[in-house]
């Protein structure tokens, strides 16, 4: 009867926190406001309607240079700010672990012995008493209100969110990865034209000194041809700089400390399309990793709306012990030895000051804020993506022209070499439209590198680069 009875009474309360209300509200996606089209798209573009995203794509796909690829695996297995993100997710199992278990009861065992002596006194002979025990104890706070309920939820919440987080940080990982490599390549390749021209300024050099030994010129040419050499000269000292500080820059993304970095194609040679598909804009709510989760905290801060709010009602607690005692070993595990207690309490907040009225306020307060910062991290996201299509189409547009102002300025080199050559014109012709010249390819340079970078900007503005 009386394990009846403990039984039907465990089985009560189970039922009683099976069926118990969950106080707080329930999570509702608020609304957005979501354009139709990206502000960026050509009208031809924005015709299409294309659903597919660039964002797609997986990271091996979009970028074609081996090594680069390379450089991301390496990146992705050791860099050390992933790394960390992925302790953040075992902590947040962790602590989802340690809260979920507060909806269950808790049983723990106990044994004890114990053997005593009093010393004899003047009327009493000397005591030595023994006593031996073994029991099990239960505790359970019953979830009647949910409290436990929504704590679980908001910490599942918060596992998504750090894992969402995890995510946010590969992508930017691939796309920093991506633009240093291709600024790495832009800095060689401008180290490749400026040694060049310093070459064809040196040449340039002896042979208006030459003519100057001849007496077919004056000195003034040979130090303004000196003044080109030493112009380039002084340049490749700072490209080399920034190469070495590029490259350790590089092995640090890497996990590594810093060292050469290997080289692949050139900068000219990476493939890129001169058009690439955004999307629709009601996509990015779901792919974009910070969107995920900002959602993601914010339902963890509306889940604790509903913890709070249970405080205002009772909790109710389960206990019970049973087990042996005895004073002898012997006799320990006999039926008379047997003893159980069994109870329950009930605490309800009468006064409290307050403080469960504002610790209401302050959970609301806090889903209110993440609510506003679901909301504006969808905005800037929005923002993102245009300011990246936009750049992406203009970059391009920049770098035709500026390949135009090098075939000009080459063009004009050619013909002040001749003219000065042929006597027409004198030094100064010639130091100008090989100064400008250098300059547009330096430019160009600059401008092709701009295009790459505005590419890896909108496949990270559209949420591209964290799938595996």
């Amino acid at each position: 009867m009386t394990r009846t009875r403990v039984r039907a009474t465990v089985l009560l309360a189970s039922m009683m926190g099976a069926c118990g209300c969950t106080v707080g509200p329930n999570y509702k996606r608020p609304k957005v406001d979501t354009p139709a089209v990206y502000r960026g798209l050509t009208p031809e573009e924005a015709a299409k309607g294309e659903t597919k995203s660039f964002a797609e794509e997986k990271w091996w796909d979009v970028f074609q240079d081996e090594q680069l690829k390379e450089l991301i695996k390496t990146a992705l297995q050791q860099n050390y700010d992933l790394r960390r993100a992925g302790t953040r997710i075992l902590e947040a199992q962790a602590s989802l672990g340690i809260t979920r278990a507060n909806q269950f009861p808790t049983i723990s065992a106990d044994a004890s012995a114990l053997n005593q002596r009093t010393a004899r006194q003047k009327s009493f002979p000397a005591v030595e008493t023994n006593t031996n025990r073994v029991g099990l104890d239960f505790n359970w706070e019953v979830d009647f209100w949910g409290k436990f309920r929504r704590a679980t939820e908001a910490a599942r919440a918060n596992l998504a969110a750090t894992e969402w987080g995890q995510r946010e940080i590969v992508t930017e990982l691939v796309a920093n990865v991506a633009s240093a490599y291709f600024t790495l390549r832009a800095l060689d390749l401008q180290l490749e034209i400026t040694r060049r021209t310093l070459t064809s300024r040196q040449d340039s050099l002896r042979l208006t000194q030459i003519l100057v030994k001849g007496g077919s010129t004056s000195l003034l040419d040979v130090r303004q041809a000196e003044q080109l050499v030493f112009t380039a000269g002084s340049v490749i000292p700072s490209l080399e700089q920034q190469i070495d500080q590029q490259e350790n820059f590089i092995s640090i993304l890497l996990g590594n400390n810093p060292a050469p970095v290997p080289r692949g194609r050139s900068l000219t040679d990476q493939p890129h399309r001169p058009t690439v598909p955004a999307g629709l804009p009601s996509a990015l709510l779901e792919r974009r990793p910070d969107i995920q989760q900002a959602e993601q905290q914010l339902i963890a801060a509306n889940a604790q709306i509903g913890v709070a709010r249970s405080q205002y009602f009772p909790q109710i607690s389960l206990t019970a012990n049973a087990g042996y005692q005895s004073s002898a070993l012997t006799s320990l595990f006999t039926g008379p030895a047997g003893a159980w207690t069994f109870g329950s309490t009930l605490a309800q907040p009468i006064f409290t000051g307050g403080r469960l009225r504002s610790n209401v306020r302050l959970a609301e307060a806090q889903q209110q804020e993440a609510v506003l910062f679901y909301q504006e991290t969808i905005q800037g996201a929005f923002r993102s993506v245009s300011d990246q299509l936009v750049a992406y189409r203009k970059t391009q547009e920049f770098r035709v022209q500026q390949q135009f102002l090098v075939n000009s300025a080459q063009d004009a080199t050619r013909l002040s070499r001749m003219r000065y050559s042929g006597g027409v014109t004198s030094y100064l012709e010639v130091l100008t439209n090989d100064t400008n010249y250098f300059s547009a390819e330096l430019n160009l340079v600059q401008a092709q590198l701009n295009e790459l970078l505005a590419l890896v900007q909108l496949y990270r503005a559209l949420g591209g680069g964290w799938e595996p």
